[in-house]
């Protein structure tokens, strides 16, 4: 990982040299560091540092200028309505990579002479963020081992991180990719099938969320666990999570481990015990297996589930007693309830995961 540090010292030096106010951000606009304040300061220098992020707002306004493809400074002019200072915007690139933005506020006296003089020291943070990322996929190589159920891949991971963590599986998509490299400190990565994740546990819901998001996929959170050493349970129940939100679209997109209830049951299932919850109802149509879903996920309350299903109240009696018949379980019993119930989310898990 990139040492704070260094990246604080060297923008305290283009700060001293330039005679401007910079800000240091990584690829996602995550505050890294940034220097004492020179002359004015407008809002989006003042919000990125007092939240440490800037806004989905000020990143699509940024973007505009093709920062994240420049290969040297962007002069972006200032804009009084939405109040903000011209400023320049120095992406951080290595190797043709562009890792973070160096950003100056610029009154006009930055001239590209006084740029070019700051230049070797914006090549070392670059440097120093493209290091971060190398050593981010080395470390991540290291995850499959940690996620392992045998201990003595496990005790070969070679990880050393802080506890509580939580684990992340996320579906990759064939059209969209993530640069899980821009992802906060702290948190390490492995694409895969799925894409693997383990991050601080107060992390982990944004972490979910912006990684989902860029996907546009699914994705399943594992429960915290305060030893690191037992990641491998979290990631067993991310992975039985994101079985969960690709099928039940309750849970979707991002399915919470502890928010599952039943369906950690479901999850926790292999195709045999599927096929034999799932055969309580296999005498139902598609019709009456709707309709006696709808009618259990509402309690049985008949007015919102014929309201739901666009059905006369009679229309669902008759339903019921039909699927009664065929199942030969009562609706009112609570074991019985419970089986068919139990069957029917069976049977949708297991055609829809045979598609």
């Amino acid at each position: 990982m990139h040492n704070t540090a260094d990246l604080q010292e060297i923008v305290d030096e283009i700060a001293a040299r330039l005679g401007a106010s910079a800000t240091l951000e990584d690829r996602s606009f995550r505050l890294l560091a940034y220097g004492a304040q020179h002359g004015d300061i407008d809002t989006v220098r003042q919000e990125s540092i007092l939240r440490r992020r800037a806004t989905g707002e000020v990143r699509d306004y940024f973007e505009r200028y093709g920062i994240a493809r420049a290969p040297g400074p962007v002069r972006i002019p200032g804009d009084a309505e939405l109040k903000v200072l011209g400023r320049i915007c120095w992406p951080l690139r290595h190797a043709d990579v562009t890792y973070g933005y160096l950003w100056l506020l610029d009154s006009g006296e930055l001239t590209d002479a006084a740029l070019q003089a700051a230049a070797p020291l914006v090549a070392r943070a670059a440097a120093a963020l493209a290091q971060e990322a190398r050593s981010r996929q080395d470390v991540g190589r290291g995850l499959l081992a940690l996620f392992s159920s045998d201990p003595e891949e496990r005790a070969g991971a070679a990880i050393d991180l802080p506890g509580p963590v939580t684990a992340i599986a996320v579906r990759e998509s064939d059209e969209r990719v993530a640069a899980l490299w821009t992802l906060p400190r702290g948190v390490l990565a492995r694409t895969g099938s799925p894409v693997a994740l383990l991050a601080p546990a107060h992390l982990a819901g944004e972490v979910a969320q912006t990684v989902q998001s860029a996907y546009g996929t699914a994705a399943g959170v594992g429960g915290p666990r305060p030893d690191p050493a037992d990641a491998w349970l979290s990631w067993r129940e991310a992975r039985q999570a994101l079985r969960i939100a690709e099928h039940f679209p309750r849970h979707a997109p991002i399915a919470h481990w502890a928010d599952l209830g039943v369906h950690r049951l479901l999850a926790r299932l292999g195709q045999q015990d599927l096929r034999e919850l799932a055969a309580e109802t296999a005498a139902l149509d598609a019709e009456l297996a709707q309709t006696v879903e709808v009618y259990l996920d509402r309690g049985g309350h008949a007015q919102k589930s014929a309201a739901e299903l666009g059905i006369h109240r009679q229309t669902l009696y008759y339903r019921l007693g039909k699927a009664e018949r065929l199942t030969h379980r009562d609706l009112s019993d609570g074991d019985d309830r419970l089986a068919v119930h139990l069957g029917l989310k069976a049977a949708r898990l297991r055609a829809q995961e045979a598609r």
